[in-house]
């Protein structure tokens, strides 16, 4: 079944055009709450885009190796392989490029995990665990396995000789990161005086297990997908019934263990999980049942080349923060964003959040132009 699943595209490219929404506002001072990250505990409807994306990760890998993982294919894991290189790669070079010779930061404060690198990891290992592993009963297992074993390492096992309090420092995702990748390769924060490095990175080592959960929930909604014996209102009916189930899991599971996506909670996954197959409910009744295809086309062509957008979106993004206007001390964001939007409508949360949606539109444009020109970007 190698034909595109259009629902599919229009989820994937909705949850891009979030992600960019929400990762280039006008001022970082200045942003409605909605489009923040929750501080520690919570959740805000930003929280809910990475999620999103690791679930249709997993959906994805059931479209593309569910006929292959069949029949003897000795290239299909190294195909596998350089494909999780890749995206690592990309994140690492992101992280790592600047524009003042030699090009590169200090490799010694480097940043080592990132959305890109876990989106790489998480891919690598749940597309080799769908190739090997054909009966779904195993998946269950698997992610049961996953998410318990995470609650009890991080609520059960002691910090320092005393119970973990999930503070940003006192928890065993932390202490792994701090330990194994050291405090200069993790993540670092913006606050009103600038970058400050912090004692936990939100896309570390230990807490990307629970993050291949999500996209195994991604598996099981793939396996209904590609299932022909079932018509689409079972199908429908199906996926509403299992985000229920998900979503009221994890709020009853985030009584205890709270709804967090720094640390990526197993209640989190189960949360999010459970929404994402409900808004994917919503777009499959629209796109499937009733046929009602429009309206998602400018989603679609974000969606076609979801991983690619997104790179270049912060590749220009990060370099419209470094560039400055020739003769000025102002950084080319700055400048459009002064003489734009904040000339207009003031240094607010409006001015800003309009910022964002140019871009979007931008990008959307671009996701179009590609379509249009049959250019799909595999990397």
């Amino acid at each position: 079944m190698n034909k595109r699943i259009l629902s599919i595209d229009i989820f994937r490219g909705l949850t891009i055009a979030f992600m960019i929404l929400v990762n280039t506002p006008g001022t970082w001072s200045h942003v409605y709450k909605p489009l923040e990250h929750a501080p520690w505990h919570g959740l805000t409807p930003t929280d809910l885009i990475f999620p999103f994306f690791l679930f249709i990760v997993g959906t994805s890998i059931v479209l593309a190796y569910h006929n292959k993982r069949y029949y003897i294919d000795h290239n299909l894991y190294g195909k596998i392989i350089k494909r999780s290189i890749k995206i690592i790669l990309i994140g690492l070079f992101l992280a790592a490029f600047t524009y003042k010779f030699p090009f590169i930061k200090d490799l010694s404060r480097l940043r080592l995990p990132g959305v890109l690198q876990r989106i790489g990891l998480v891919f690598f290992i749940t597309a080799i665990f769908f190739v090997k592993v054909k009966n779904w009963r195993w998946y269950l297992f698997i992610l049961v396995l996953l998410l318990g074993g995470y609650w009890y390492s991080m609520t059960q096992i002691p910090i320092n000789g005393h119970q973990p309090q999930l503070t940003k420092t006192d928890n065993l995702a932390s202490v792994i990161d701090r330990k194994v990748l050291g405090k200069n390769h993790m993540w670092k924060h913006y606050e009103k005086d600038g970058y400050v490095q912090g004692d936990y990175d939100p896309e570390g080592l230990f807490s990307t297990l629970p993050a291949i959960g999500s996209a195994i929930l991604g598996i099981f909604l793939g396996l209904l997908l590609v299932n022909r014996r079932m018509s689409p209102y079972a199908k429908l009916i199906l996926f509403f019934g299992i985000g229920l189930i998900l979503w009221l899991l994890g709020w009853w599971w985030s009584q205890s263990f709270p709804l967090n996506k720094r640390l990526w909670t197993s209640s989190y996954v189960l949360y999010t999980g459970g929404l994402a197959y409900l808004v994917f409910t919503v777009i499959y009744f629209l796109v499937d049942i009733l046929n009602y295809k429009k309206w998602g086309n400018i989603f679609k062509y974000l969606g076609m080349n979801a991983i690619a957008i997104f790179t270049v979106s912060v590749f220009i993004t990060k370099s419209f923060y470094l560039l400055h206007i020739p003769g000025t001390k102002t950084t080319i964001h700055g400048w459009l964003y002064d003489n734009l939007f904040a000339s207009w409508l003031g240094n607010t949360e409006l001015a800003s959040m309009f910022y964002a949606l140019s871009v979007v539109i931008f990008y959307i444009w671009f996701g179009w132009w590609l379509y249009r020109k049959k250019i799909f970007i595999k990397v």
